[in-house]
C-alpha cells in the first residue's frame, strides 16, 4: 500500500482554533500532524494578506513544510489563513476554518459560521462551531472521568468563560450568575470549570464562593489536576454556560441535555446572532427562564461539514488510509 497522504492542521495555538481544526481532521478520519504557528512581524499583523517573503512568516518549521507541502492542510484562525494560502500555492489542498476576511477564493474551501454572513461557491456554513462532541466522544469521556458518576443528581455543569468585545463578564456579572445559580441548583451537585479567558479576579471569586460547597467539583487551572471538561459535558444532567463563546455554547449543545445560557440578551454582534438562532431552535434557554426542563436535541454540525469536505475535495480516494481512532 502506498504511503498515507499527509494531512496537517495549523493554528496559532489558541485552544478554540486548535480544537476546531482537530475536530474536522477527526471527523474526516485522517491522521493529522498538528502544527502551531509562531507568527513573525510584519506578517503577523497583516495575515492573511501576503507580503514579500511570506514563506518565512512562521519560522523554520513552517518553511520546511512549505518545501515539502502536505496533501491537505486544515487551518483555523487568521494566522493559519496565511499559512494555508501559502501552502495552496505549493500544491496542497487547503481548508480554512473561520472567515478569513478576504476573498474566499484564495482557499479550496472556507468553513464559516452562519452568523458571520460569509457566502461563496467554496464556502461551507454551519450553525455554531466545529467540535468533537458526539455520542462516541461523550462515552469515552464518561469512561475517562468515571468518578463524576458518584456526584448526586441532578449534576449541573457550569462552564465559565470570560469577557469579550461582545460581552462584559466582570465582577458584577459573576455576582448575578452566582445568585441565579443559587436559585436553580439548591439540590444535586455542581461541576464547575473556568477557561483560559477567565480573568484572575473572577477565578479567585469562583474559588472563594464554591471551593467549600458540598458536592462540588471545581477546576480552574492545572493545580486542580487534569482538566475534566469533557467529563463535565458527559456526566451533566444540565449545563449552564456564560454567553460570549460560540465554541463553548456549541460544545454544550452537542450533548443531549438541557442547556441554559446566562444573560444571552446582553451579548452583541455575531455571537448574539448565533444565540438568537439557537434559542429559536429550542436548543438553549435563558438561565432566567424558569419553565420546565426541555429535551436536548443535539447540535452536531461537524459530521455534516466533514462529509461535504470529503465530497468537494474527492477525499474518498483516501479511504484506505482513514483511521477510526482519531
Amino acid at each position: 500500500m502506498a504511503d498515507a497522504p499527509r494531512l496537517c492542521t495549523l493554528s496559532d495555538g489558541h485552544a478554540g482554533n486548535v480544537r476546531q481544526a482537530a475536530a474536522l481532521a477527526r471527523a474526516l478520519g485522517l491522521h493529522a500532524d498538528e502544527i502551531t504557528l509562531a507568527a513573525r512581524a510584519p506578517w503577523r499583523w497583516v495575515a492573511p494578506r501576503s507580503l514579500p517573503g511570506a514563506p518565512s512568516a512562521f519560522g523554520p518549521a513552517f518553511r520546511a513544510m512549505w518545501n515539502a507541502p502536505p496533501a491537505l492542510a486544515i487551518g483555523c484562525g487568521r494566522q493559519a489563513a496565511l499559512a494555508t494560502r501559502l501552502l495552496r500555492d505549493r500544491g496542497s489542498r487547503v481548508v480554512q476554518i473561520l472567515d478569513p476576511r478576504i476573498d474566499p477564493s484564495h482557499w479550496d474551501l472556507v468553513i464559516a459560521p452562519a452568523h458571520d454572513g460569509l457566502a461563496g461557491a467554496n464556502v461551507l456554513t454551519l450553525l455554531g462551531s466545529l467540535n468533537p462532541v458526539d455520542d462516541a466522544w461523550l462515552s469515552a469521556a464518561r469512561g475517562a472521568f468515571a468518578a463524576l458518576a458518584a456526584l448526586p443528581s441532578p449534576r449541573t455543569a457550569l462552564l465559565i468563560g470570560g469577557g469579550s468585545a461582545h460581552y462584559a463578564f466582570d465582577d458584577a456579572a459573576f455576582a448575578r450568575l452566582a445568585t441565579a445559580l443559587d436559585d436553580t441548583t439548591s439540590a444535586g451537585s455542581l461541576m464547575i470549570t473556568t477557561s483560559r479567558r477567565t480573568s484572575r479576579d473572577i477565578v479567585q471569586r469562583v474559588r472563594q464562593r464554591y471551593a467549600a460547597r458540598p458536592h462540588t467539583v471545581l477546576w480552574c487551572d492545572a493545580s486542580d489536576g487534569p482538566n475534566p471538561y469533557a467529563g463535565l459535558l458527559a456526566w451533566a444532567d444540565h449545563i449552564v454556560c456564560t454567553p460570549e463563546s460560540v465554541n463553548m455554547v456549541s460544545e454544550a449543545c452537542g450533548t443531549r441535555v438541557p442547556v441554559q445560557v446566562f444573560e444571552p440578551d446582553r451579548v452583541g454582534g455575531r455571537p448574539r446572532r448565533f444565540l438568537d438562532t439557537v434559542v429559536a431552535r429550542g436548543r438553549i434557554r435563558d438561565l432566567a427562564d424558569a419553565s420546565p426542563a426541555f429535551d436536548g436535541e443535539p447540535l452536531r454540525e461537524t459530521a455534516r461539514i466533514a462529509a461535504d469536505v470529503r465530497a468537494r475535495l474527492d477525499l474518498h480516494r483516501w479511504n484506505g488510509h482513514t483511521s477510526s481512532s482519531l
